[in-house]
């Protein structure tokens, strides 16, 4: 796999403790973090909002729509209805 995907082996290499997060959160957190419906609809999301981009002029300018979108999602979801309470009462 490294072969094929040198970029993305180097990355999770890098970011190794970022991926197993979800192991320290609290176990009555798991059920809720093994859905993938959040990350389905910031993937939707980021379709839509590209598809009327539709070309972008640098790997640049694509990080910093995704970063943008990344953010205004994570706003949302700490000042909308929240199905984890961490560190907030």
């Amino acid at each position: 796999m490294a072969s094929k995907y040198p970029k993305l082996t180097d990355w999770v290499e890098a970011h190794i403790e970022d991926t197993l997060i979800y192991y320290r959160l609290p176990q009555q957190h798991h059920k809720h973090m093994k859905s993938t419906n959040m990350l389905e609809r910031l993937n939707q999301e980021l379709k839509r909002r590209t598809h009327v981009v539709r070309i972008s002029p640098s790997s640049e300018s694509c990080l910093r729509l995704i970063r943008a979108l990344a953010i205004e999602t994570h706003e949302n979801w700490l000042e909308g209805t929240r199905y984890l309470n961490i560190g907030r009462s």
